[in-house]
C-alpha cells in the first residue's frame, strides 16, 4: 500500500480496510487522512445528513457500574432520578422535536433493560408518536430479548440503539456488570427482530487506538450502518471524571478512520460534541455525516437551530425520511 489515495480509491471500489492497513491510517498526517475521509463520504452517502433528537425517558439509579456514567447508582452525581415518564410528556417533547424538522426520536432510559409492564407503557407512548407526528422512532431500552424487540418494532419502532461502548478487550476495563458479549446478543436479537440498530461508542475512556479499530471492525461484523462517535465528557463523581478531554485533532482522526473502515455508515456525532471549539464543524469534513442535535441524556448539547445552520452552511441536506438510510450498505 503506497498511499493514502490509492486505499481510498480501493474503499471506493469496494475494499474492506483491515486492522494494519486502519493503524496505519492511524500515523497518517491529519489533513490529508481528513480530506480522504470526507471524499470516501461523499462518494457513498453524497450530501445527507440524519439528524436525531433524544430524550431521558428515565433517569439515574441504574444497576449496572459503567465508569462513565452519570446515572449509575455506584457512582455519585447530582444526576436527576425519575422513573419512566408519562406518555403525555413523551408526546408533548416529540411534537416539539418534530416541529423543528428533526427525522429522528429517540427515547432512551436509565437501566439494565426495562421490564415487560414498562415496555407495554411505552409501545402505547409509541403508538401515540407514530400517529401524532412523522417521526421514526428509536429506542434505547438496554438488553432486551427477542420477542420484547418484536412488540416494540409493532409498536412503530424502527431502530435500537445500543452501543458497545469499547472494544471487547478494553470493555472489562468501564464495566463489570454485563459483558461486551451480552451487547452483542442484544444487538442480534433486534436484527432478528427486524429492527435496525445504531451502535457505536466512547471515545477518550484509557483506550489504545487499537481498541478503536476492533470496535469499528466488531460494528462491521454485526451490519451496523449508524454509528454514533461519543467524546468522553469526564463527570464529576464517575471513575472518570478526572479524565482529559480527547483534543480535536484526536476526535477528528477517530472519525477519519471510521470513515475509511464503515465507508457507507452514518456515523454521528453524539455526546460531547459541544467540547470541540467549533461545535463540531470540523468533523463533518472529516467523516462524520450525522448528529445527535439538542441536549444530551445529562449535559447540554447544541441547539437544532444552530446545527441546521451550520449544516445548510456545509452544503448537507438534512433528510426527512428513513429510507435513503436503511438500505443502504
Amino acid at each position: 500500500m503506497d498511499t493514502l489515495e490509492t486505499l481510498t480509491q480501493q474503499v471506493m471500489g469496494g475494499h474492506k480496510v483491515t486492522k494494519e492497513e486502519a493503524l496505519w491510517l492511524s500515523t497518517q498526517p491529519l489533513e490529508p487522512l481528513c480530506r480522504q475521509a470526507d471524499k470516501i463520504r461523499r462518494h457513498f452517502c453524497q450530501n445527507t445528513f440524519d439528524l436525531c433528537t433524544i430524550i431521558n425517558g428515565k433517569s439515574g439509579r441504574c444497576s449496572e457500574n459503567c465508569k462513565f456514567c452519570a446515572q449509575s447508582a455506584h457512582n455519585h452525581t447530582d444526576a436527576d432520578t425519575y422513573p419512566l415518564l408519562s406518555k403525555e410528556e413523551i408526546l408533548a417533547d416529540a411534537k416539539k422535536q418534530a416541529a423543528q424538522g428533526v427525522l429522528r426520536y429517540s427515547i432512551v432510559t436509565a437501566g439494565k433493560a426495562l421490564s415487560d409492564e414498562e415496555i407495554d407503557s411505552m409501545c402505547d407512548t409509541i403508538r401515540q408518536i407514530r400517529q401524532e407526528t412523522t417521526l421514526s422512532i428509536c429506542v434505547s431500552f438496554g438488553l432486551l430479548t427477542e420477542p420484547q424487540f418484536r412488540r416494540l418494532k409493532e409498536a412503530g419502532v424502527s431502530r435500537v440503539h445500543n452501543n458497545l461502548e469499547t472494544s471487547e478487550k478494553h470493555f472489562p476495563n468501564i464495566c463489570t456488570t454485563h459483558t461486551f458479549a451480552d451487547k452483542v446478543s442484544a444487538i442480534q436479537a433486534a436484527q432478528r427482530a427486524g429492527l435496525t440498530v445504531c451502535s457505536g461508542g466512547i471515545m477518550g475512556m484509557g483506550e489504545t487506538m487499537a481498541d478503536r479499530i476492533d470496535m469499528a471492525l466488531s460494528l462491521r461484523e454485526l451490519g451496523i450502518t449508524s454509528v454514533p462517535v461519543n467524546v468522553l465528557n469526564p463527570i464529576p463523581g464517575t471513575p472518570f471524571g478526572e479524565y482529559p478531554t480527547l483534543s480535536e485533532e484526536e476526535v477528528l482522526r477517530i472519525l477519519a478512520l471510521y470513515r475509511f473502515l464503515l465507508p457507507a455508515a452514518s456515523i454521528r456525532m453524539a455526546g460531547g460534541r459541544g467540547l470541540l471549539p467549533d461545535g463540531g464543524r470540523s468533523c463533518f469534513l472529516s467523516g462524520a455525516n450525522a448528529a445527535i442535535t439538542g441536549d444530551m441524556l445529562t449535559t447540554a448539547g447544541i441547539t437544532v437551530q444552530t446545527d441546521l445552520q451550520m449544516l445548510t452552511e456545509l452544503g448537507y441536506e438534512v433528510k426527512l425520511d428513513e429510507t435513503a438510510d436503511d438500505h443502504r450498505h
